[in-house]
């Protein structure tokens, strides 16, 4: 891959397609594609039958968005009820967030602000985006807010779990940009993780990397991702970078070359060292989600990349530690001491 001379910026490319519908209150507008199946272009020649079918439940406050004029087409025209049906169209309508969200008592902390990117750093049990119970209290809709920047996306994501540096886009313009280098697994990411010691005759020393690589696939409606028998898909290289023998703990640096869910708490715990407090290995258990004493102790600690506009090095550290270790040694330092050791 090629990059511009130092400074020089790379033109992103044009802007992708915009909904018609701004964001509101953080929240992005939802987008409907209306399907083609001929059954259903046959029962449905308005589009706004179609929509009341989809969404019986919640038809009168359907009717109410269509009335205010907050349900519109792709082509950003008011939803009416003689609008067509339009197989394979778009509507965007603002769909309404829980009445109540518990709230995350803890904050993104900025690490990096410029005309393109936002860096933060990701507290535990903050998602990253909405999903399922999670709309308000995650940190992108949370972000949007506080620094009155509508139109945030994440370049990439953090389990709600896992804590640590998390890239966000400003821009549109950029967008595409900075998701494609973490598609094409051009950003080394580092984790820091804490999990027991490994047994003494186990396949982990002090300060020897090991590669593990298995074929993980995560099914719909399945809650934690596993291991299947194929062709590899996920490789991860899991450092034991210091030990802890009165706990009969150890600090990991893992170094994901791959980015499937799951993937570092699932290949730690194919060791048969789950990561600490981890609610999915090697057991799945129920979790009061406002227990905040027991965080995962998976951390997110740098980020490097070459721009993909400027052609420049940069490099992120979160400045977060894990609460059953304390203070750690720089990443790129494999043989950090036991905490408290001199």
């Amino acid at each position: 891959m090629t990059h511009p001379p130092s400074g020089e910026r790379r033109s992103p490319g044009p802007a992708k397609h915009r909904p018609p519908l701004p964001v509101r209150d953080g929240l992005n507008p939802t987008r409907i594609v209306l399907p083609h199946d001929p059954d259903v272009v046959v029962r449905f020649p308005y589009a706004l039958d179609y929509l009341l079918d989809r969404f019986r439940d919640d038809s009168d406050r359907l009717l109410e968005k269509v009335a205010l004029g907050e349900v519109v087409t792709g082509h950003g025209e008011p939803l009416t009820p003689t609008t067509p049906y339009e197989p394979r169209g778009f509507l965007y309508l603002y769909r309404d967030p829980p009445a109540h969200e518990d709230r995350i008592p803890f904050e993104p902390e900025v690490l990096h602000r410029d005309e393109d990117l936002l860096v933060v750093d990701k507290p535990h049990f903050l998602a990253t985006m909405p999903r399922g119970r999670w709309v308000r209290e995650t940190a992108l809709v949370r972000l949007r807010v506080t620094l009155d920047l509508p139109e945030l996306s994440p370049a990439h994501r953090l389990d709600r779990g896992t804590a640590g540096v998390l890239v966000l886009t400003v821009r549109p313009e950029v967008r595409g940009a900075y998701q494609e280098a973490f598609a094409r697994r051009e950003v080394r990411k580092v984790y820091e993780a804490v999990a027991p010691l490994p047994p003494s005759d186990g396949r982990l020393a002090l300060g020897e990397p090991v590669t593990l690589r298995s074929r993980i696939v995560k099914r719909r409606g399945v809650t934690r991702a596993e291991e299947v028998p194929g062709e590899p898909n996920a490789e991860s290289l899991i450092t034991l970078s210091a030990v802890d023998e009165t706990r009969g703990l150890g600090l990991y640096r893992l170094e994901p070359h791959t980015g499937k869910t799951h993937q570092l708490r699932l290949h730690m715990a194919s060791l048969g060292l789950p990561i600490l407090h981890d609610p999915f290995w090697p057991e799945l258990r129920a979790t009061d989600p406002d227990d905040f004493d027991r965080p995962l102790q998976l951390l997110s600690r740098s980020l490097e990349l070459t721009d993909p506009l400027s052609g420049l090095p940069r490099r992120f550290e979160s400045r977060r530690v894990l609460s059953e270790w304390g203070p750690s040694t720089p990443p790129d330092v494999p043989d950090a001491q036991v905490p408290g050791a001199t």
